[in-house]
């Protein structure tokens, strides 16, 4: 069979798979008594690891990408062989091999170095490890929520959906990178004078944040924002020398290390010019303080906020602008705020969160983690999760 009709065949199953969405089993009433984690949709904890920011960037992911290298190997591989399926002379490796480590020192500080130490430690290729840290301005799916309880505590957590359109397995029905991140899913520790500083859940190799929490000052998560001046136009931008935006995942981790409170939190991710649009979604530590951010590259477009006196209690994100309906193949808002709905305020808790996450197809074939946090107390926990057949590709 050729590629093209192998990738024919890929997107006439997972569209007529996504016209099901609403018709179960790929949907399914809101799940209960999911906490603790158990059963099918659990596949494990997420390991600790300690980032020491006083250790030289070059040496800051050593003891971490040695236990790791082995994955990220595999998981490079796969990648690898996706771009020889589609470009069999192998230039498209080669070219990555060959040119985007010459970008490195575009790369603000400490990015450049950290990277390097990861290549050297991992035995993965610059240029891969590069691509690899890009992967997220265009390949994800997510979901995020902010919640107040009638205490005005507050609860935020996330899907972390990664891999659309990396790979199908037609036989397993799996999304092949997707598979191959779960075992590169790590809780990290950030610390300066052996004092946690931030702490977040991430991928092994991966120097940007894309989920986090400051103790007692703030929580954040990031979702993918689909758009004509996506992602993919800020990299090309980067790599002919344009060079005024801030990588997302890069924001996120300075926000996390250096913003001193939920409001500056929210002014830095409001107004700093991004390489691709974004949702970010932010929690603080009292009452009212939870909101969804709107970014284009440039600007931002609207700021949602949690306001409980008008029973608006929560604000929940997928991947798709609020005042517009979700893609009709692709909506995973009705059915987490019919959950939450469901939950009410007086009884919402990370529990009950994560009882919505686990309701298909909130959770889909692409999640692969999920994350609980609690600003106020610093809490942050991981799940590495599935979602065993039938179930929705995204």
């Amino acid at each position: 069979m050729s590629r093209m009709s192998s990738l024919f065949s890929l997107v006439l199953f997972v569209f007529s798979e996504s016209f099901a969405q609403y018709v179960p089993p790929y949907t399914e009433e809101c799940r209960t008594n999911m906490y603790p984690p158990a059963g099918p949709t659990y596949k494990s904890t997420v390991a600790w690891y300690t980032i020491d920011l006083d250790t030289p960037p070059y040496k800051r992911w050593n003891q971490l990408l040695s236990d790791k290298k082995a994955e990220l190997a595999m998981l490079n591989q796969v990648i690898k062989d996706l771009a020889n399926a589609f470009v069999p002379s192998g230039k498209l490796v080669d070219l990555v091999d060959k040119k985007l480590p010459s970008l490195i020192e575009t790369f603000p500080s400490p990015f450049h170095d950290e990277l390097k130490g990861i290549a050297d430690v991992s035995g993965v290729p610059l240029g891969e490890v590069l691509l690899f840290n890009i992967f997220y301005e265009v390949f994800t799916v997510c979901t995020s929520v902010v919640a107040e309880d009638s205490a005005g505590k507050l609860f935020h957590a996330r899907n972390m959906d990664f891999g659309l359109f990396l790979g199908w397995d037609v036989k397993n029905h799996t999304w092949v990178v997707t598979e191959y991140l779960r075992p590169l899913v790590v809780n990290l520790d950030f610390q300066k004078g052996n004092k946690t500083v931030f702490k977040s859940t991430s991928f092994a190799g991966y120097v940007g944040m894309l989920t986090g929490v400051k103790p007692g000052v703030f929580s954040v998560t990031m979702n993918e924002r689909f758009s004509l001046d996506g992602g993919y136009i800020g990299i090309i931008e980067w790599i002919i020398g344009r060079r005024d935006g801030m990588w997302m995942s890069f924001l996120m981790r300075s926000v996390l290390e250096n913003a001193t409170s939920y409001d500056d939190a929210k002014n830095q991710l409001a107004t700093t010019k991004l390489l691709a649009p974004a949702y970010f979604i932010l929690g603080g530590n009292k009452s009212g303080q939870g909101c969804v951010i709107t970014r284009s590259r440039t600007t931002s477009l609207d700021i949602w906020e949690i306001d409980a006196k008008q029973s608006q209690w929560y604000v929940l994100e997928t991947n798709y602008d609020r005042w517009k309906d979700p893609f009709f193949l692709d909506d995973r808002r009705t059915p987490a705020m019919k959950c939450l709905n469901q939950t009410t305020q007086a009884k919402i808790s990370l529990e009950k969160i994560y009882d919505v996450l686990s309701t298909k197809p909130v959770l889909n074939k692409l999640t692969v983690y999920t994350t609980l946090m609690e600003a106020s107390e610093g809490k942050l926990e991981s799940y590495i999760r599935d979602c065993p057949n039938p179930c929705m590709p995204w």
